[in-house]
C-alpha cells in the first residue's frame, strides 16, 4: 500500500511540473513560425531564418506560332539563361498525329561561373542533348565491336534472305509485310523463316 501512495504522489509531482511548464511557455512570445522563445536578447541567435528566393526578371521573351504547328521561341532571363526553341510537325501523312521534331539550345552559368551550352534535339528517335560538360561514353572495345558487328552482319544475311524468299512467294511476302508492319507500331508477331 506504500509504494501504490508513493507512485501516485510521484504522478502528481510530475504532472504538477508539467503544468508548471505549460505555463511558462504560453507567457513566452512566439515567432513567426509560432515556435516560443524567451524575451531574454540573444545577440548570436537568428529569430526568423528562412530562405527566400530571389526574384529573376525575364529580360527578352518571344513565342511565334504559324498556322501548320510550326514554331519558333527565345527568352532570356537576368541571371543570364538564354533559351531559343524551334519545333515543327513531320511525317503527318503517314502518322495521323505527326511527329513534334523540336531543336533548340539553352545557356547558363555553373555555380562554379563556367558557361554551360546544350544544343538538343527531340524527335521521334527520342532526346539527343550535346554539350562539353556532358560526359561522353568511352569507346567500344574491339572485340565487343567485332561481336555486334557479327551479329549485324547475321540480321542483314537473315533480312536479305526473307527478302529473296518474298520475291518468289506472294504469301509469305504478305506475312513479311504484316510483319513490318507490326514491328513499326510496336509489337511482335515471331519469326518468319520458317514458316
Amino acid at each position: 500500500m506504500k509504494v501504490l501512495i508513493l507512485i501516485v504522489l510521484f504522478a502528481f509531482a510530475c504532472q504538477a511540473q508539467h503544468h508548471h511548464q505549460h505555463q511558462q511557455h504560453q507567457h513566452q512570445h512566439p515567432n513567426a513560425n509560432n515556435i516560443p522563445r524567451d524575451d531574454k536578447p540573444d545577440h548570436h541567435r537568428h529569430e526568423d531564418h528562412r530562405e527566400t528566393s530571389t526574384w529573376i526578371p525575364i529580360i527578352k521573351y518571344n513565342k511565334e506560332q504559324s498556322e501548320d504547328g510550326s514554331y519558333k521561341t527565345e527568352y532570356e532571363t537576368g541571371n543570364s539563361i538564354v533559351h531559343e526553341e524551334t519545333g515543327f510537325l513531320k511525317d503527318f501523312e503517314t502518322n495521323p498525329n505527326g511527329v513534334l521534331v523540336q531543336h533548340g539550345q539553352y545557356s547558363y552559368q555553373s555555380p562554379e561561373g563556367t558557361l554551360v551550352n546544350v544544343q538538343y534535339t527531340a524527335d521521334e528517335n527520342g532526346f539527343r542533348a550535346t554539350g562539353d560538360h556532358i560526359p561522353t561514353p568511352p569507346a567500344i572495345p574491339e572485340e565487343i565491336q567485332k561481336g555486334l558487328d557479327q551479329i549485324y552482319a547475321g540480321i542483314k544475311l537473315q533480312q536479305e534472305r526473307l527478302e529473296q524468299r518474298a520475291k518468289t512467294d506472294p504469301d509469305f511476302a504478305r506475312k513479311l509485310e504484316e510483319r513490318r508492319v507490326a514491328n513499326q507500331n510496336g509489337q511482335y508477331i515471331g519469326l518468319l523463316e520458317n514458316q
